[in-house]
């Protein structure tokens, strides 16, 4: 939290009484049963489906919406979980805009596409309040597999490696499982303890415990996990967050974003929730957008996003900006930090005005901030890890690193896009090669 003392500007309780409730509502409120036939029915159960292709998880997108407009939700369900474990979530955070809806037949013909993550959602909510788990272990393989971080990509493994018949125990750093699910991501998109829910059911398949507080160089070493083990996960996230590496950064005020997230996410009690009255936000990201959104939400009067490059070289989704701009976000594009101003506390953001290659122009601005977040991206951190492809760690096949019998997989590995539906896919595919090498049958 904020020093409030060395930041006047920054304060709780900004908005009345019942506006915290409104603002962080649902974004996209559930479909009842008749809204969830009218939009299966308007699929047209494509059998080449672009959807299919387009979902990082392969989902069988006209097969689970066919389940749904046939009346049978639950068996839809499997059909997504199946492919997703974390198929709830994913139908409440995907840019759906920009993966299976974009290529919708329908999108593409009419502008307008199936609501294809809102049937998801619908499906897995319902089986889900069911109170049922739709899969179960097979015959214990007396292996045992460590998955180290409880985010989308650990527990899509830790779930797959369960089911095989393995024993797993993940390790995480926080007080409890989710990652970015639950600490990382927009209120307003995951109500209700949506998140520690889904993990609460996804446990269900047995053969998982959870050991919180622990994470390399924190309780755990590589080494010993490969002597414990017979097969280990990273599923260990960017937990570094990026400098601005300008005069004035370490003013009061000048804040994390994914902290601020994080905070928000796990108060009981949004109106204690400190917030500035002008707040900058620096990056082009979801993260960016999420802080930005929500200090809006909160009560924030100016907020400004301002993001180095231009506009369509945001990170965020459309979806997401426009979002932001409904919510009196003000975006401000081509623009870098260049110093941090006040005594002691920040009172003013520099920035100057960059090209398209970010070469600096010469034309400068300020503005007016109490609070300043950073989501200019996130850096790998931890001890004795396998070898890097850059800033992340390398992987080949499905996450197999320079360490035999240590496998990665989400934002922590190369190669993926930074998507909870990618992390899944990577940790489901992972834990399929972990069980293939385990068991005797790699070719």
């Amino acid at each position: 939290m904020p020093d409030t003392k060395l930041t006047p500007g920054i304060t709780a309780n900004r908005l009345p009484e019942g506006a915290y409730a409104d603002n962080f509502s649902d974004l996209h409120p559930p479909l009842d049963d008749h809204e969830a036939l009218v939009a299966a029915d308007r699929c047209y159960f494509c059998h080449d489906a672009p959807c299919t292709t387009a979902c990082p998880t392969d989902i069988d997108i006209p097969l689970f919406i066919r389940q749904i407009a046939t009346g049978t939700p639950e068996a839809a369900a499997k059909t997504i979980l199946t492919q997703n474990i974390l198929g709830g979530m994913c139908a409440r955070v995907c840019p759906t805009e920009t993966l299976c809806e974009e290529v919708c037949v329908r999108e593409v013909a009419e502008g307008k596409p199936v609501l294809i993550g809102q049937l998801q959602r619908y499906a897995t909510d319902t089986l889900m309040a069911a109170g049922t788990h739709p899969f179960t272990r097979a015959d214990a393989t007396g292996k045992r597999v460590a998955v180290v971080g409880a985010g989308p990509a650990g527990l899509a493994c830790a779930h797959r490696a369960a089911m095989l018949g393995h024993d797993v125990v993940i390790y995480d750093s926080r007080a409890k499982p989710g990652g970015l699910n639950e600490f990382g991501i927009a209120a307003y998109k995951s109500v209700d303890g949506f998140a520690q829910a889904e993990v609460d059911w996804l446990l269900q398949i047995g053969g998982i415990t959870v050991d919180a507080g622990k994470s390399l160089g924190e309780g755990l070493t590589l080494d010993q996990l490969q002597s414990d083990f017979d097969a280990v996960f990273l599923g260990i996230g960017l937990s570094g967050v990026n400098a601005l590496g300008v005069e004035g950064e370490d003013k009061s005020g000048v804040l994390d974003a994914v902290n601020f997230i994080a905070d928000l996410r796990q108060t009981t009690d949004l109106s204690k929730l400190p917030v500035g009255r002008d707040v900058v936000v620096i990056g082009g990201g979801m993260t960016a957008v999420d802080a930005a959104v929500q200090s809006k939400l909160l009560g924030a009067l100016n907020v400004s996003l301002v993001y180095r490059r231009g506009q369509d070289r945001m990170n965020a989704s459309q979806f997401e900006q426009d979002l932001a701009a409904s919510k009196g976000v003000r975006i401000i594009t081509n623009a870098s930090p260049t110093a941090v101003h006040g005594n002691g506390s920040v009172r003013e953001i520099e920035f100057e005005y960059t090209d398209d290659d970010l070469t600096p122009t010469g034309q400068t601005f300020r503005l007016a901030a109490d609070q300043v977040f950073k989501a200019i991206g996130q850096t790998l951190q931890g001890e004795g890890l396998p070898n890097l492809d850059g800033r992340k760690i390398a992987v080949t096949g499905a996450g197999r690193t320079s360490i035999a019998g240590v496998w990665a997989g989400g934002d922590c590995a190369s190669g993926g896009d930074d998507l909870t539906v990618t992390a899944v896919a990577e940790g489901r595919d992972a834990a399929m090669d972990i069980h293939t090498q385990l068991m005797g049958c790699a070719g």
